[in-house]
């Protein structure tokens, strides 16, 4: 669940009914996120500092990153989209970007334990949570630590956690923890090996490197010490069950969506999420892999914000 982590890195260098986001005939690209803009300001809370920032407007919509991936690294296009509709609130976990340090050592329930201060803090009243990856264990802990703080909850391209989660192959946890992957190596483990989507995940890199060139945001980058602890905390979400179990008992209407050629997260996690999450609906992303909140940003947005307007 970390390959979320070298992105900084790569772009420098260059029960539930299941349905589907409709396939283009002709590679998407997305024309929007050239005016988004991601300027910071800091929150004390949970003691200690939290860079946030925000664009759009309409009811909040937070969303949580994956593995060692600060505010900087989500897709201007995914935000332009969400924003048509939502005001979305993005921040640096404790120990990334512009935040100050973890007040504790790091692990799911701490993470999720700061959202939930950081939600209060700025005076946000039930928004909506969007979680990618590690982003989306948090998401999960929030909504079953914090009952009430969320209205409505997206799950996207993560894990159940414990003997649940369905993992992919060797290979690709291996380069999945590599914090200084190569562009082609996120390329491969984060999308499809077809043509449209290799374009669309060159053409996610370009935006992001075009949004810190040109100053719209923060140029940061993901300190060791934190990526090594986030990875850790890892380790006990798959040795527990706790989480898992404890999802029947959730009552909020969740929308669970991933790529239906994940390799790092498998379909098969979106699947258990959407059966054991008692008013979960699943949606499966044609041709798309991990990253695909980034490969088609224009639909996944559309998808969700209907889903948030539901």
């Amino acid at each position: 669940m970390a390959a979320a982590a070298a992105l900084a890195a790569v772009a420098a260098s260059l029960g539930p009914s299941a349905s589907a986001v409709p396939a283009a005939d002709s590679c998407p690209v997305s024309a929007a996120g050239s005016t988004v803009r991601l300027e910071t300001r800091t929150v004390v809370v949970a003691g200690t500092s939290i860079a946030v920032a925000q664009t759009g407007r309409g009811r909040p919509l937070v969303l949580l990153n994956g593995t060692g991936s600060p505010l900087a690294e989500w897709d201007p296009a995914l935000l332009a989209g969400l924003g048509a509709g939502r005001r979305v609130v993005v921040f640096d976990y404790p120990g990334l970007g512009e935040s100050g340090p973890p007040p504790a050592r790091i692990t799911i329930r701490r993470m999720a334990d700061w959202t939930a201060d950081l939600i209060s803090a700025l005076g946000l009243q039930q928004p909506d949570v969007l979680g990618w990856s590690m982003g989306g264990f948090v998401a999960q802990q929030l909504a079953v630590r914090h009952p009430g703080t969320i209205r409505r909850l997206v799950l996207a391209g993560t894990n159940p956690g414990g003997g649940a989660a369905t993992l992919g192959p060797r290979w690709v946890q291996e380069a999945d923890s590599d914090s200084g992957g190569t562009t082609a190596t996120y390329l491969r483990t984060n999308y499809p090996p077809t043509r449209c989507a290799q374009a669309g995940g060159r053409a996610f890199l370009q935006r992001l490197r075009a949004a810190v060139d040109s100053g719209r945001y923060p140029e940061t980058s993901t300190p060791s010490a934190t990526y090594e602890q986030m990875v850790m905390a890892e380790d006990p979400w798959l040795r527990s069950d706790a989480n898992a179990r404890a999802l029947a008992g959730l009552h909020l209407p969740v929308l669970v969506i991933t790529g239906d050629r994940d390799v790092v997260t498998p379909p098969a996690n979106s699947r258990f999420l959407a059966h054991r999450i008692p008013e979960a609906r699943l949606v499966l992303v044609p041709g798309a892999g991990h990253s695909f909140l980034f490969q088609d940003p224009d639909a996944v947005a559309r998808t969700v914000l209907a889903f948030l307007n539901g």
